[in-house]
Formats: C-alpha cells, structure tokens, sequence
C-alpha cells in the first residue's frame, strides 16, 4: 500500500484501541483518590512528559468554564479537570480511550461528555463553545496541523485559551531501534519525519509491529506558526524531557505552549 493510500484515523483508532487493552501510560485511568481531592482544590494536569501544567496557564477558579481535552481520552485530564468544577467535553479518536473518561466519571459522579473523532473536525460543536482547549501531546498521530489550529480557534470563545504539548520534532532524526534498545543517537532520518513516507508496510511491520500508531513529525513551524496563523497570540512557552530514552540528556523531548484568541 502506497503511503497516501494508509487511514491515518483509522488505523490509529485501531491501534489505540489496542493500547487501551494493553495498559499503555496514556490509558490509566486516575484514582478515585486523585478525584477527590480535585474535588478540594487539590488538583493538577500533564501536558508534557509528566510534568504538571503551570497552574497559571489555565483559569484561576475552572468553576463553570468550558473545557474541550482535545486528543486526551483515556480517564487522566478530563475528569480532574471536571472534579475542579469545569464542564469537561473530552473529544478522542479512540472508542476505547473515551470508555476510560466514562468509567472514571460513571465511578466518581462526575458530569462529563465524551465525543469520539478526529481532532483535526471539530464540526460537533459551534463556534465559540468552549473557554479552554487542552491538548496534551498527540498531534503526532495525524500527518498535518493546519485545520486542527483553525478549529480550534473557530471553538474557542473571544479570550479563551489553548494549552497544547507536543513533540520536539528533533526527536524523529534518530534511528529507533538503535536508540530504545542501546541507548545510541543515530541519525538517519530528514525531517519532518514521517512512517508512512519513511517505511513500506512491511518494514513498519518489521519495525513497530503492524498494528502500531502511525507518527509524523511537525515542524515547529507548522506547530507554532500554524497557531499563529491561525489568529491565536502565543502567551506561554515550556519544554519537558523525555521519560524514556537516552535522548533526554542532550535535547528537551517535548515543547509545551498556551495561547489565547484575541478577545
């Protein structure tokens, strides 16, 4: 199959679906106990790495703002942030991702809507629905940004703001095996960074497993400036070091920005 011809939604559907089953970090529902203490005023949430966000980049009281976790089912974001007192709308591609959401607020009592598609359509809701969108790191599983910036601004109320991780794109220069396995800078790739451009099939196969998530790499161009372009001011800035690899000890694996449309 020719790279132009792979389901980018569909087969990373499939594939986080699998995750979920799997136990993967970014499926692990939290606690009943981190719940409740949300519920005091004792909460925080990831954007990057494990790094918890800058409490100031999002509302001082989150009581009655609307949230859309944009990308960011899996039972972690969405229902802290409910707990806080927001009205929490969590959009994923994963069926799976969003059951997690449900479970924690089926469990715990919390209001929360859970939306499934692709975070590049946002066409289930109106024009300045939400005060907040929060996008932890994701945008690495669709091939381009542009349309996902825009509809972010278009969900966005006058003043609202935008909170999103993403990947340092200089991550994707090294050759995979070579790093995750022995911890070795390799590079082999030109960015951006694609698997489907990079790989036939057979060699993702190979590589990461068939059913593995197809990633592509952004430029900070396309991540920063497509916000930009798209009418967002960018307010904030912060990077995070990788988890898991060896590349942490000489690049920050991921970036971190908050925006705002102009009220």
């Amino acid at each position: 199959m020719r790279h132009d011809e792979v389901d980018p939604v569909a087969h990373n559907r499939a594939a986080w679906d699998r995750y979920v089953h799997e136990g993967n970090e970014w499926s692990r529902p939290v606690s009943t106990e981190v719940v409740e203490r949300a519920r005091t005023g004792d909460w925080s949430v990831v954007l990057v790495g494990r790094e918890p966000v800058d409490r100031s980049w999002l509302p001082a009281d989150l009581t009655g703002s609307d949230v859309l976790c944009l990308a960011s089912g899996g039972g972690q974001q969405g229902p802290v942030l409910a707990a806080a007192g927001a009205r929490v709308t969590v959009f994923d591609n994963s069926p799976r991702q969003l059951g997690q959401d449900r479970m924690v607020a089926a469990r715990d009592g919390l209001e929360l809507r859970t939306v499934l598609g692709d975070m590049r359509d946002l066409g289930a809701f109106g024009d300045a629905a939400f005060d907040v969108v929060f996008q932890p790191v994701s945008n690495q599983f669709v091939p381009d940004l542009d349309a996902m910036w825009r509809e972010c601004f278009r969900v966005l109320r006058p003043g609202g703001t935008l909170l999103v991780g993403f990947l340092n794109p200089d991550a994707y220069l090294f050759d995979h095996e070579a790093l995750d396995e022995r911890g070795e800078l390799i590079v082999v790739h030109r960015l951006p960074y694609s698997d489907v451009a990079r790989y036939s099939a057979e060699e993702r196969a190979a590589k990461f497993g068939a059913d593995a998530a197809l990633e592509y790499s952004h430029t900070l161009a396309g991540q920063i400036g497509g916000q930009l372009a798209a009418g967002f001011v960018v307010t904030g800035f912060a990077e995070a070091p990788h988890q898991s690899n060896a590349s942490a000890a000489y690049l920050p694996g991921y970036f971190a920005t908050r925006a705002v449309k102009p009220g």
